[in-house]
């Protein structure tokens, strides 16, 4: 059996690797609370979606969310479970199929509710109907992530639903949150309780969404367990279903690339590799957040680009500003040299574009036991078949 080393120098090319004892890990915390608390705790899609890890899931979780259709069709044909769907629009074309792969649909506008929800029950008698609504609050800083900023297009407010709900209306799907702790969660429930509790006794369920990231260290998931507890006993009506994303694959793999050349100017050394931030790690530009590399030491504000061994990191895109930096490293950086992006799993591989024509990295599943299982490759074909 093949062992790897901590700089996993066994490998030459950019790759992907879900380390499969930190998903175990993950989901066996996951799981727990669910149990512990009584609520249904599901996977969505759009934080991670490697379907060829699904049966490893199917032994915690039963169930998935989708946001689309092909999403939906991945439920129904990959996962084995219908999907709790969410899109901010569905289309005339689509929501028939959508709703044949849904167990859950709900509907982010009361227009949109309007216009699809008999054809929808129409295509699946059985799937069950929501709303999704805005408390206007969210804790999320960051605007390109917060759902109840000034303008949002998502959600509806409780000033426009009327007294009573139509009648095949289930339940309540509501979104607030981006990797956010316990008590961001107790805070934002409050105002939830506040402005929609006049409703909530004429429901069946109601789905807290995601950004629970229940599977970091510092997370506390008792408060959690307590919180969702002392929800239920309130509304002991209503089935709970949380829908975190980042947490089930928080924390579980790098991603692999190399060196291909050290450049300078202005002092600033460049250390170009064959991947792409825009590319392979998008949310470090969009979120922004600065990942963090093995063996090398984050210099966000370095008071001299002058300092031993310190380099910005740049991808290989025609983007000028495919780039993040400082990093310290203890030596001099060597081309051929393994760069190891941690925690480069969840929004990564499902967010991955080939701008530039330049390859996705291969995705692999490092077993428990210690054997890499190649799970994907990228070639020619898979850019052409982007431009068909």
């Amino acid at each position: 059996m093949k062992h790897y080393s901590d700089t996993f120098e066994e490998i030459n090319r950019p790759m992907y690797i879900v380390e499969e004892n930190r998903l175990r890990h993950n989901l066996e915390q996951i799981s727990m609370v669910g149990k512990e608390a009584g609520v249904e705790i599901i996977l969505a899609f759009k934080a991670f979606a490697l379907w060829k890890t699904f049966p490893i899931f199917r032994e915690y979780i039963n169930a998935t969310t989708a946001s689309s259709l092909f999403e939906a069709r991945l439920a129904k044909e990959k996962f084995g479970s219908l999907a709790h769907t969410y899109s901010p629009a569905y289309t005339d074309e689509d929501i028939e199929e959508i709703a044949r792969c849904s167990s859950h649909l709900s509907f982010n506008s009361l227009s949109q509710y309007q216009r699809h929800h008999l054809r929808a029950k129409e295509a699946n008698k059985e799937v069950s109907l929501g709303l999704r609504i805005n408390p206007n609050y969210s804790e999320v800083e960051t605007l390109l992530y917060n759902p109840c900023a000034p303008g949002t297009r998502f959600g509806i407010t409780a000033e426009k639903l009327t007294n009573s709900l139509p009648e095949d209306i289930d339940g309540f799907h509501c979104h607030c949150h981006c990797e956010s702790s316990a008590d961001t969660f107790e805070r934002t429930l409050a105002h939830i309780e506040e402005k929609f509790s006049r409703w909530l006794p004429s429901l069946k369920w109601i789905n807290f969404g995601g950004g629970h990231l229940m599977t970091r260290k510092d997370y506390n998931r008792q408060h959690l367990i307590n919180i969702l507890k002392d929800f239920r006993k309130r509304h002991p009506n209503l089935k709970v279903i949380l829908e975190p994303g980042s947490a089930f694959a928080w924390q579980t793999g790098p991603l692999v690339a190399q060196v291909v050349d050290v450049v300078e100017d202005h002092n600033i050394r460049t250390a170009i590799l064959n991947v792409s931030f825009t590319c392979h790690m998008p949310d470090c530009l969009e979120m922004p957040y600065w990942p963090e590399v093995r063996g090398a030491k984050t210099i966000k504000n370095p008071d001299s680009t002058t300092l031993p061994h310190l380099y910005r990191l740049g991808g290989n895109s025609c983007l000028s500003g495919d780039y993040m930096g400082f990093w310290k490293f203890d030596h001099k950086i060597n081309v051929g040299e393994n760069i190891i992006f941690e925690d480069m799993i969840h929004y990564t591989t499902v967010k991955t574009n080939m701008f530039n024509g330049i390859s996705h990295p291969a995705i692999a599943l490092m077993r428990v036991s210690g054997q890499l299982e190649l799970l994907r490759e990228f070639d020619f074909e898979d850019y052409l078949s982007r431009m068909d």
